[in-house]
């Protein structure tokens, strides 16, 4: 253990870790993000608000028991500049962050509490194989650890690959939306209440075709938890 460490200070001492937000150099007390970048993202409070502008996107489309994300996405905000590196820079380690950090506000929902299984918004195989990972996963992961809740990356499955630009598209033609999600189950997983996490909420229209899918299952129940919401 005491040449890891050794290692990873070498390391850093020719590759000083910066901020995913700003890009300044990271103190040894602070991690991911600097202490300036938190406390200048911008919090959606949504958990002190059952009815807030996530679950209110779901209004006559799916019946979500709860739904938040934890910050707000600006245009060139630095919300935007850590999702940007998270999800095609390789950071893996914002998901944990986001993770660890909205944790502590959700573990007093009693809602969540009722959660069985985390789920995330899946990758098409051939984009995992692109990118090499999922940016949800270690977001789910921390929150997994976090609420004592199972993390199952296996019962969503994305059929139908496209292209970032094009997504928005493709999920705006009602025809389409039935094909690019399926699900995977059992009679174990009938009566349950899935949490569905993604990184960013927009229009919705991924988290509710994923949601369509899942209510499938028998007596399935759904909730939602984003990292980010776009905010205009």
């Amino acid at each position: 253990i005491n040449v890891i460490i050794m290692f990873k200070n070498i390391v850093n001492l020719f590759f000083p870790p910066v901020c995913a937000g700003c890009h300044s150099f990271l103190f040894s007390n602070e991690n991911v993000i600097c202490s300036l970048c938190r406390h200048n993202i911008p919090l959606t409070n949504h958990h002190l608000n059952p009815e807030n502008e996530t679950f209110k996107k779901f209004y006559g489309r799916i019946p979500v028991e709860y739904a938040s994300a934890l910050v707000y996405f600006y245009k060139k905000g630095i919300v935007q500049e850590v999702i940007h590196n998270l999800k095609y820079k390789g950071q893996e380690e914002i998901g944990t962050v986001f993770g660890e950090w909205y944790v502590e506000d959700l573990k007093n929902s009693t809602i969540i509490q009722s959660v069985d299984e985390i789920i995330p918004v899946p990758l098409h195989k051939r984009k995992l194989r692109e990118r090499g990972y999922n940016q949800v996963t270690n977001f789910g992961n921390a929150l997994s650890i976090g609420l004592n809740i199972p993390y199952n990356p296996n019962i969503l499955v994305r059929n139908v690959y496209s292209k970032t630009q094009s997504k928005k598209n493709l999920l705006n033609r009602s025809e389409g939306i039935d094909t690019i999600f399926d699900v995977v189950f059992t009679k174990k997983d009938h009566n349950k209440h899935f949490l569905l996490i993604d990184d960013v909420i927009t229009t919705g229209s991924t988290l509710e075709a994923c949601s369509h899918v899942l209510m499938k299952i028998p007596g399935a129940k759904i909730s939602i938890v984003c990292m980010a919401m776009a905010h205009s």
